[in-house]
């Protein structure tokens, strides 16, 4: 699986501390084995309700990131940051 970021993502990503972005680092590592879908208790992955292919996942207590699958090969990564100002704008 590749990963394509959206510009939204790389500057959400910038404004998180360097303890969070190594979180994320560990985090995506996760998400990123097979088989898909990945079923590791800590992501806490759910869809996003009311949107068609719109995931969420933790990256840590407070941090979530959004995702989509895009094409066959990519997973779109689209925000980053706090719980509700993430999931408002995913």
């Amino acid at each position: 699986m590749k990963i394509a970021i959206t510009n939204r993502f790389k500057r959400s990503f910038q404004k998180l501390t360097e303890v969070e972005k190594n979180t994320f680092q560990k985090q995506i590592e996760l998400l990123l084995r097979k088989p898909h879908p990945p079923f590791y208790p800590s992501l806490r992955i759910k869809k996003i309700k009311g949107t068609k292919d719109l995931y969420e996942c933790s990256i840590n207590r407070t941090i979530r990131m959004t995702w989509q699958y895009y094409q066959s090969e990519y997973i779109l990564l689209r925000n980053i940051g706090e719980h509700d100002r993430t999931l408002g704008n995913p």
